[in-house]
């Protein structure tokens, strides 16, 4: 299609909205684009922001690729057709609406309320923000038949976003995700939804949640007489803006800590995130009052939630007496270790329990589950999939914990999403566990080292920007897959995994297999040496992620930090030698 075609559908699209039921801010808004601002206008015009397999999540503005009222009014209602047709008994369907701090958010919830009680449905809407991890607890709770949760996550300020869940807690997976994909794509117009809510059919919910949800983790604790006795230790926490503020220092309360250190300027719930760049406890910056507030106090632990606290990240001291952050293998590692060692020391391990963890996590973690005899699933990257492998096996074995690399662990199975709430209150825990045995985590981590082998992991995102990016990052992936590589860093590619194709290549034996799991647009290259490369398009921010996995043994604690630099410079020379930098 030629630019001239492009921009003429662009401008068709954007007059609709001049002429249009649509309110007048939101048309100066796109007169001013189409006067001043014709990349901005392209941008957000160029196509319809997606409702992909998560949801909704873009940047907030006018326009049909953006999230604003009427994305999400549709969205919306498009849930609501199919909500009607897989439950034409259940009168009224009933449904969970919550949201985080971002800008928008509260807007957003009472938009999304209100079209759902306009189509006769029974809403429960939280009264203030609350973390999602609440939102995929109430459903089950209340018995509902599904759920949204309006946040973007750990995106910067200018995103927001809309998670759509199933009657099980778990964001939806096939095919209900992609059914519902089509019945919104069938709302074309803002004249499709039904937008005058009826407020006796929406009813606050708000406290009597959180009691519920905060019991449940109450009972997850298996070392209460170890924080007792070390009730005293010194723990910093900062929700980074965003829903933790509340539910995360009362967890701890509960659980007998009494030195909680909140980074009170971090406890406001803002949407435009002031004293970080980005709110994701991914990246260093984002811990550094944390750390600081450390410092002052003398904590040994720094946990930070992103904004609607379903991830966290940490730092502890080494022994250097330096804080330092963990990435999420490392901490899931620590949470899965620690766990399982409790449950083993209780005689809790009947030989029918299982964890759960992702592709494009550490594989640390089927170690340890083999270390246990734990049965161990691995499943595409994703919570709702984890979700489904619990859903899946839980009938005749028993859940324990799973996690991925990305930050996200969920302990328990009465939420279906990654818990930052519950996981704060275990690594809390763990902490005072290892206090109690005379030992730092950090000391914890040496060990697990020691014991499953010095597994290191990196991450790499790309971003690229607008429509040309994502054209950008989709040649990627298919001259990855044309002219797959034969050597890395001058290791041999032994396999190659093409989880698309659904597609396991023997590189050495020439031999194939199929992978039985759904497809996804992930690739993975195995190398002779142990290394492990994937490739994977972001779902929902315009970026390519490429992860790495190396691997040595750790004879002695004295020698962690020589073979952490071995680690490092492996995965820097196969980045260079991917020509990724």
């Amino acid at each position: 299609m030629s630019n001239t075609a492009i921009d003429l559908i662009i401008l068709e699209r954007a007059n609709s909205w001049l002429t249009g039921n649509f309110d007048e801010d939101t048309k100066r808004t796109v007169k001013n684009m189409m006067e001043t601002n014709p990349a901005e206008l392209t941008d957000s015009f160029y196509k319809d922001l997606e409702f992909g397999t998560g949801g909704l999540r873009g940047i907030m503005g006018a326009g049909t690729n953006r999230m604003n009222k009427y994305t999400v009014g549709m969205a919306t209602q498009g849930l609501a057709n199919y909500l009607k047709m897989m439950f034409p008994n259940v009168d009224p369907v009933k449904m969970a609406v919550s949201h985080d701090s971002r800008n928008n958010s509260k807007y957003f919830a009472q938009i999304v309320a209100e079209v759902l009680s306009a189509n006769g449905f029974r809403v429960y809407l939280f009264d203030d923000l609350r973390p999602t991890p609440e939102l995929s607890f109430a459903i089950r709770h209340l018995g509902c038949q599904s759920g949204v949760m309006l946040t973007a996550s750990h995106n910067p300020k200018e995103y927001n976003g809309y998670k759509a869940y199933w009657d099980d807690g778990a964001q939806m997976i096939a095919p209900h995700d992609e059914n519902v994909i089509r019945e919104v794509q069938k709302i074309t117009s803002v004249d499709h939804v039904r937008w005058q809510g009826k407020h006796t059919n929406i009813i606050s919910i708000g406290a009597e949640i959180d009691q519920a949800y905060l019991e449940k983790i109450a009972a997850l604790s298996l070392s209460p007489d170890c924080i007792h006795r070390q009730e005293n230790i010194k723990i910093v926490y900062t929700p980074l803006h965003g829903c933790g503020r509340k539910l995360v220092p009362e967890i701890l309360g509960q659980y007998g800590f009494k030195n909680i250190y909140i980074v009170e300027e971090q406890a406001i719930a803002d949407g435009n995130f002031p004293t970080v760049h980005s709110p994701n406890p991914e990246e260093h910056d984002a811990l550094n009052m944390g750390i600081n507030l450390a410092e002052k106090v003398h904590a040994d632990l720094v946990m930070a939630t992103d904004p609607d606290s379903d991830r966290v990240g940490i730092a502890i001291r080494n022994h250097k007496n330096k804080m330092v952050l963990l990435n999420g293998n490392q901490t899931a590692a620590l949470i899965f270790h620690y766990i399982l060692t409790r449950w083993d020391e209780l005689g809790k391990l009947t030989g029918k329990e299982f964890i759960v963890s992702t592709i494009v996590t550490s594989k640390i973690l089927s170690e340890i589950a083999r270390s246990f005899s734990v049965t161990y699933f691995e499943c595409l990257t994703g919570f709702k999939f984890i979700a489904d492998v619990i859903r899946k096996h839980e009938k005749d074995m028993h859940y324990i914990v799973g996690g991925e690399e990305s930050y996200g662990y969920l302990i328990g199975d009465f939420v279906r999403d990654k818990d930052a709430v519950s996981a704060c209150a275990i690594i809390a825990e763990m902490a005072a566990w290892t206090a109690d045995h005379g030992k730092s985590l950090f000391d914890l981590l040496l060990e697990v080292y020691q014991t499953y082998g010095f597994y290191k992991e990196s991450l790499l995102s790309i971003t690229k920007k607008g429509k040309t990016g994502a054209d950008e990052i989709q040649q990627m992936m298919v001259n990855l897959r044309k002219q797959p590589p034969v050597f890395i860093n001058h290791s041999r590619v032994a396999m190659i995994r093409d989880y698309e194709l659904s597609v396991e290549t023997d590189c050495t034996g020439h031999s194939s297999k199929t992978i039985d799991l759904p497809k996804s647009n992930v690739l993975q290259f195995l190398l002779e040496d142990g290394s492990i490369i994937s490739a994977r398009p972001s779902g929902t921010e315009p970026k390519i992620k490429f992860y790495f996995g190396v691997k040595e043994t750790l004879g002695a604690t004295d020698a962690f930090e020589l073979t952490e630099k071995v680690l490092d410079e492996r995965i820097a020379d196969i980045i260079g030698s991917m020509k990724l930098k």
